[in-house]
């Protein structure tokens, strides 16, 4: 019996794939738990159709992502930073202030997407690492510097 998944199932396929299966695998765990439909001519129909949704999904996503990429790479971000003796920092620059500096600038990139390999503890000039889509991904300048007294 010809099946189209509708999620990944392991040791079958991956979502969108027309597999076959046998009958009872098929009518007593595949379809019952919404894994599967029945390859029928409206079901394949059903299955291009919703391919062609995704795809436009993810180009538009992927234009919106570039676009992001190219503000990202145009700005050096500069995050000012209260320091001790020596130019030692107190506390770190995570993600977080990272993303607030930037909403400070108006680009709104959430702080997951934000790759830091760990918080920046000592001043200097930084290159994070921004993954906007699957195959986008920013080089963000960030210096933190010291923060005057007032």
């Amino acid at each position: 019996m010809k099946v189209i998944l509708t999620e990944d199932v392991p040791n079958l396929g991956l979502t969108g794939e027309m597999v076959a299966v046998k009958r009872g695998y098929a009518r007593n765990y595949l379809l019952p738990r919404g894994l599967a439909l029945e390859a029928s001519s409206k079901n394949i129909g059903l299955l291009e159709h919703q391919k062609r949704i995704v795809e436009a999904k993810l180009n538009k996503r992927r234009v919106s992502a570039t676009d992001v990429k190219r503000a990202l790479e145009s700005i050096s971000l500069s995050i000012p930073v209260y320091v001790g003796e020596d130019d030692k920092l107190y506390g770190s620059v995570t993600n977080r202030d990272i993303e607030a500096a930037l909403r400070e600038k108006k680009i709104e990139v959430d702080r997951r997407k934000i790759h830091l390999k760990e918080p920046i503890k000592q001043l200097g000039i930084y290159e994070v690492e921004v993954k906007l889509h699957l195959d986008v991904a920013a080089k963000l300048k960030v210096w933190v510097v010291k923060k005057e007294a007032a």
